[in-house]
């Protein structure tokens, strides 16, 4: 065979065989879920609850990647620069999209709502204060009462963190009760738990579900709830609204998309989720996370995003908090 058609046949093979491949490539739409924490988390078993149904919707491959660090600003910053063509999401809590913009401001290499577009709200969480069963407060305003009679001795609060979401909320609380609150930021929420129950603090800021064993144990008191109604699982609980402060916050999870995403695939990935959230019995496996379901879709997390991005900016700033402290 001569060398110049043995070349040109050659040629013509390669073109064949990737001819044969690139349908197999274009039907590769697997959609990826990128969650800023680690395997375990509530954030990361949320969202690989709602992947698994969303893969049954869309008849797509929904895969989940940790990627922690940083308080959930990498797998922010991966999101960004990702294709946006609706096959890469960020699964992220309220703290990266609302609160970042404050307690880092300046710091921060993403702009959140100019970098990504909201795809759906999956669920909020409560926040709550709870107290030492040692203290004498058996209800919110005997805690007022009990620290105003000696801020210097009582008003201390734990947290899991500095700069974390709880930290904020005890110093949104301070100022709407009047009160004089010492921060006392932990490494973990286990650490700060443990305090609790020791006494070596007497209150905590807190996420509800992360110190319902030490209500259960007998160990602590949880005194009010911050969600618009009460948490089912601490039905007799009283919000902060109905004891007469005005504190409403609903923490929640969310799916984000890089901007520039096709409404159309945002919107088909919405309802995907929104289907997930009213299967009955996905919902029940949320609530029993201490979860509460929404399934909410980009419109609404939109409004729900910027709402809390201006109510969390006063008490920010009030903390004094800076970055690396």
């Amino acid at each position: 065979m001569p060398p110049s058609l043995h070349r040109v046949l050659s040629l013509l093979m390669m073109l064949t065989a990737i001819a044969a491949t690139a349908p197999a490539a274009a039907q590769d739409h697997t959609v990826r879920i990128i969650v800023g924490y680690p395997a375990g988390a509530t954030s990361d078993a949320l969202t690989r609850v709602i992947a698994e149904h969303m893969s049954k919707t869309l008849q797509q491959t929904v895969i989940v990647e940790n990627k922690a660090g940083a308080g959930g600003r990498i797998a922010n910053e991966q999101v960004k620069i990702a294709p946006a063509d609706g096959r890469t999401l960020l699964m992220t809590p309220v703290a990266s999209m609302s609160i970042y913009p404050h307690s880092y401001a300046g710091q921060l290499r993403y702009d959140p709502f100019k970098d990504f577009v909201p795809v759906a709200h999956l669920a909020n969480f409560q926040l709550g204060l709870g107290v030492q069963s040692q203290v004498p407060a058996r209800t919110l305003a005997d805690y007022v009462a009990w620290v105003k009679k000696d801020a210097q001795t009582h008003g201390f609060y734990a947290s899991a963190a500095s700069g974390s979401l709880p930290h904020f909320f005890g110093v949104m609380f301070a100022r709407t009760a009047g009160l004089q609150l010492t921060h006392v930021p932990y490494k973990g929420t286990a650490p700060a738990m443990q305090a609790l129950a020791a006494g070596e603090v007497s209150a905590v800021s807190t996420v509800v579900a992360d110190i319902r064993p030490l209500v259960v144990a007998g160990k602590a008191r949880l005194l009010a709830v911050a969600g618009a109604r009460r948490d089912p699982g601490f039905p007799d609980v009283p919000t902060f609204k109905e004891l007469g402060y005005d504190l409403v916050a609903e923490p929640w999870y969310a799916l984000f998309a890089p901007a520039g995403t096709p409404p159309e695939a945002v919107e088909r990935l919405a309802r995907a989720v929104a289907a997930a959230v009213q299967d009955p019995a996905l919902n029940q496996r949320l609530v029993e996370m201490g979860l509460q379901p929404t399934g909410y879709g980009p419109a609404r997390l939109a409004t729900i995003m910027k709402a809390d991005y201006e109510r969390w900016g006063p008490p920010i700033r009030a903390s004094g908090y800076k970055p690396g402290e």
